[in-house]
């Protein structure tokens, strides 16, 4: 499967967006689509600038209130790509760079990255469930963790005779 999306990135896209830059200049022109992809460009950098200041903001707040700030890191990892996609030249990366930026379309984008996470996540702890349970002495063994040691009780005072003092 992984395959596919790498086929998708790096032959079928760069293939769509030639096709769509020719398909413009052939109806208003060779000069006008340079402008509107220079256009674009300078106007979805100018829509990173102020989503990324407002994501960075909201996380440092969801960090001063010590709250974990799972939502503004995926709204960050979302306008990342969204300004990659406005940074690579064609319109179709731009379309996808600008829905990622815009908080209406980035929040169900969002949605669907935080389905994708938590359904891997449950298969993966699933299958380390499954195969703790199918490994024989699994528990007894420990996985490695167990160390041989010794303790010793002291009654709180200190062992090394208080504080030295250096004689100049």
């Amino acid at each position: 499967m992984r395959w596919v999306l790498v086929v998708a990135a790096f032959i079928v896209v760069p293939l769509a967006e030639l096709w769509a830059i020719l398909s413009v200049g052939d109806a208003i022109g060779v000069l006008p689509t340079i402008a509107i992809l220079l256009v674009d460009s300078i106007l979805g950098s100018l829509l990173l600038r102020s989503q990324g200041r407002g994501a960075w903001r909201r996380f440092v707040e969801a960090l001063q209130t010590g709250r974990v700030p799972s939502r503004e890191l995926a709204d960050g990892l979302l306008i990342v790509v969204g300004g990659a996609l406005l940074l690579t030249p064609g319109f179709l990366t731009d379309v996808a760079g600008v829905l990622l930026l815009i908080p209406p379309t980035r929040a169900l984008a969002r949605r669907g990255l935080e389905r994708t996470i938590a359904r891997r996540l449950s298969a993966g702890l699933a299958g380390a469930a499954r195969d703790a349970r199918s490994e024989p002495g699994a528990r007894s063994r420990g996985a490695g963790y167990d160390v041989e040691g010794t303790a010793t009780e002291h009654d709180g005072a200190p062992t090394h005779g208080g504080p030295r003092r250096i004689r100049r």
